[in-house]
């Protein structure tokens, strides 16, 4: 039992630290806990503040502290919630075949749809909710940062469940594991390592509309939240460039500290969860882990939790023999009950999904009517010039980032050294170095129709990156070892170990990176720098402009038009693909 019932290698021991170093380092966890519910406090006090036609957003840099906690408890907000989703829908996904066949596409269309298709109708529907405090607004801001983070979490964890070796299910089958023992013990164990990865990459895909989801407007109504998202929109309106660079350095802070406080130490703590035979000879570190590994007061309730509990395995160290059904049925009946009361329950759920559905598409359709004819030519000659723009993204990012990734993903030096730069370039908003980028790219001369290409590919690339980071990393040593027992070397050794290795991860990426791609198109193809509009023709820019003059059907048709070239491109594309490196490229092949 002991190899699958703590499938994680515990990690060594740290000698403890005791005196005024031990209280220093329990200090400082207590302050970083307390830091956490001071944000919980204040972002709950902004729920209740009544809510406001306009906010004033306060450009000096002493309101910048507050700000940057309030958009940070925000993105944790989302975080936790995209979190529990990617545990229940990745874990569905991957164990029922007929409910894949339905929620892969579904998890495509979303990831893909733009932010501008969820956040008119979300925030109105929030308001009118809560119309009389800042519930509404709060919780929509929340929810557009959680279809910012999301969708890259859960293509990464059904990727991993579908990926995890038939030895383990059958070992976990053989001791008579239950599903959440499995669950718990085996799948996400086997996921973890890609999961954080991926997640350091979804809170950047959370920050990246930091600027659109606080600082929304409607036409001429104003939804605005006080954070840093705001700050900067505010100071990009008014052209002042202090204030952008204030926005930049607290963004980068807040950054710099949730990688040293937070995903430095994941990435070392989930190098336990590696399914190999040799242990690699250097392993990634970090500071703030170790300090929590030593700290007495930690320490003491590890050993608390522990011992509850080999108490509460203690009392149920043999299992009951299963029953054997006798011939007339005992206990048939009660299992009947608990089946049909499922059966009903999941009877009312689907009547009532089905009743909104069909309420849902009565009004799609009531808006789709009023568009013109020849506003669906131009839709679909929109869509064309931004699907370009985003193979032009995906094939670049696929160029460079493949074998970055990979060159750094084995090498835990590197690794070291230059993930904590990979976190702030990827999780750094790039609409809030738009107009630089821009101004850049225009005074060379680049017409604006190739500088949008350029910024999309600012929004999609990260998410490639991380994938095969995440995907070299948990490439075996053992493999590596064959590779060097067979003297593969160079082109060879990329071509029959590392970019077979690495595929699955890399499809993951590419369709993150799609996602990205198609979402940054909103603000790529339609933005202003210096006062001055620019727009060049697709999709996104016609979203954009729906939704600045409050076109509603015009909205919902872009919308709709975008959602069924994903559905095609998901049918021929994406899936053949997964199913290529499920069945060719799987290490549990």
């Amino acid at each position: 039992m002991p190899p699958l019932d703590r499938t994680s290698r515990e990690a060594p021991e740290e000698r403890p630290l005791h005196g005024p170093a031990g209280f220093a380092v329990d200090a400082l966890i207590v302050l970083v806990v307390a830091a956490l519910v001071g944000g919980v406090v204040v972002l709950a006090r902004r729920w209740e503040a009544p809510i406001r036609t306009t906010t004033a957003i306060d450009l000096s840099p002493r309101a910048l502290p507050g700000y940057t906690l309030l958009s940070l408890s925000r993105g944790f907000a989302a975080y936790l919630l995209s979190l529990v989703f990617t545990l229940v829908y990745g874990t569905v996904a991957a164990h029922s075949k007929r409910a894949e066949k339905v929620m892969i596409p579904l998890l495509d269309i979303g990831q893909g749809i733009p932010v501008l298709g969820f956040l008119p109708g979300l925030v109105l529907g929030m308001v009118a909710l809560f119309p009389h405090s800042n519930i509404g607004l709060e919780l929509a801001c929340i929810l557009m940062i959680f279809t910012g983070q999301v969708w890259n979490m859960v293509f990464s964890f059904y990727g991993s469940l579908r990926a995890v070796p038939s030895e383990l299910r059958e070992v976990a089958r053989i001791h008579r594991f239950t599903w959440f023992r499995t669950f718990r013990t085996v799948e996400v164990s086997a996921a973890t390592i890609g999961l954080v990865w991926n997640s350091m990459m979804s809170m950047a895909g959370g920050w990246f509309f930091l600027t659109v989801n606080e600082a929304f407007t409607l036409g001429n109504r104003d939804f605005r939240l006080p954070g840093i998202g705001s700050y900067m929109a505010v100071a990009i309106e008014k052209g002042d460039t202090r204030a952008m660079l204030w926005a930049i350095v607290a963004m980068s802070l807040m950054i710099v500290a949730v990688d040293q406080l937070l995903w430095k130490p994941l990435v070392a703590w989930s190098e336990r969860f590696r399914l190999e035979d040799l242990a690699s000879t250097e392993k990634p570190r970090s500071w703030m882990l170790d300090l929590i590994r030593r700290s007495p007061l930690l320490r003491r309730l590890r050993r608390a939790r522990r011992e509850a509990e080999d108490t509460a395995e203690g009392a149920v160290a043999v299992p009951p023999p299963v029953p054997v059904p006798s011939a007339g049925g005992g206990g048939g009946g009660e299992n009947a009950s608990r089946r049909l009361l499922v059966r009903i329950l999941l009877g009312m759920v689907g009547a009532g999904a089905l009743v909104l559905s069909g309420w849902g598409a009565f009004e799609l359709v009531r808006l789709l009517l009023a568009v013109p004819g020849r506003e669906w030519i131009v839709l679909a000659l929109a869509l064309g010039s931004t699907f370009l723009r985003t193979l032009g993204a995906l094939v670049l990012s696929a160029l460079w980032t493949v074998p970055a990734g990979i060159l750094i993903g084995r090498s835990p030096i590197w690794s070291r050294r230059l993930q904590p730069v990979a976190q702030l370039v990827a999780s750094f908003p790039a609409p809030m170095i738009f107009p630089i980028v821009t101004g850049a790219l225009l005074a060379m001369g680049v017409p604006f129709g190739i500088v949008a290409s350029a910024l999309m590919l600012l929004g999609a690339q990260w998410y490639v990156l991380f994938n095969v980071l995440a995907g070299a990393s948990a490439v075996p040593h053992d493999l590596e070892e064959a590779a060097e027992t067979y003297r593969l070397r160079g082109v060879d050794k990329w071509k029959k170990l590392f970019l077979p290795a690495v595929f699955p991860y890399l499809v993951t990426g590419l369709i993150t990176a799609a996602g990205g791609a198609w979402n940054a198109s909103i603000v790529a193809e339609s933005l202003t720098y210096k006062g001055r509009p620019l727009q060049t023709f697709g999709l996104g820019s016609t979203i954009t402009q729906a939704t600045a003059a409050a076109n509603f059907p015009l909205l919902a048709a872009g919308v709709l038009t975008m959602s069924l070239a994903l559905i095609a491109l998901n049918r021929s594309i994406w899936r053949p693909l997964y199913r290529l490196a499920e069945t060719k490229y799987s290490l549990n092949r």
